[in-house]
């Protein structure tokens, strides 16, 4: 998902980066180089993306910066990655909130996990993702947002009823399919 998967080892950084490998109950099968997780038939690991949300309810969407591998300039449902072998999923969002968009656990405090599913998608003849993914959703007390241009290329709230109710009126935002999937089975 993000940081900017892809590359070669010597050319991004993020190639040499490891992941977590997982069984469907997300059991620990070991790590695997992230580019090889997303590269031909892929490898099952583990990520997650955060839903967050503003005090009126209203989602804030980041757009993939134009250099990531995958989903290049697609939209997301705020913040996704991957969480480094022995940190916990909270860790790894609280971590990625800072990075990503700046905002740090005295803008919030009721981090918590909603939900898990596993997807494959592949993009573009570019590669795939495999994902046990772990929705977490958070409300930020202060919307005080200073983003990384470097992962996110734009922000945007949106009503998340509206967004999920409404999807033809928000095509062209062409939304990241784990944000999909993770929207979908919040409404079910």
């Amino acid at each position: 998902m993000s940081p900017n998967e892809g590359g070669d080892a010597g050319s991004h950084p993020n190639a040499a980066q490891e992941v977590i490998a997982v069984d469907a109950d997300d059991q620990e099968q070991g790590t695997v180089n992230r580019l090889d997780a997303h590269t031909g038939e892929g490898v099952r690991h583990r990520a997650f993306t955060a839903l967050v949300f503003d005090g009126e309810g209203r989602i804030l969407l980041g757009q993939r910066a134009p250099d990531k591998r995958l989903w290049d300039t697609h939209w997301d449902g705020t913040v996704a990655s991957h969480p480094r072998p022995g940190q916990s999923q909270k860790d790894a969002c609280r971590q990625r909130l800072i990075d990503e968009l700046g905002v740090t656990p005295d803008q919030y405090d009721d981090l918590r996990v909603t939900d898990k599913f596993e997807y494959k998608r592949y993009y573009e003849n570019e590669g795939l993702e495999w994902e046990v993914c772990t929705v977490l959703k958070v409300t930020l007390t202060d919307t005080t947002l200073e983003p990384d241009e470097e992962e996110i290329a734009g922000l945007l709230w949106a009503d998340y009823e509206h967004l999920h109710d409404n999807p033809k009126w928000y095509r062209q935002l062409r939304l990241c399919p784990w944000f999909e999937i993770a929207m979908r089975r919040d409404f079910e």
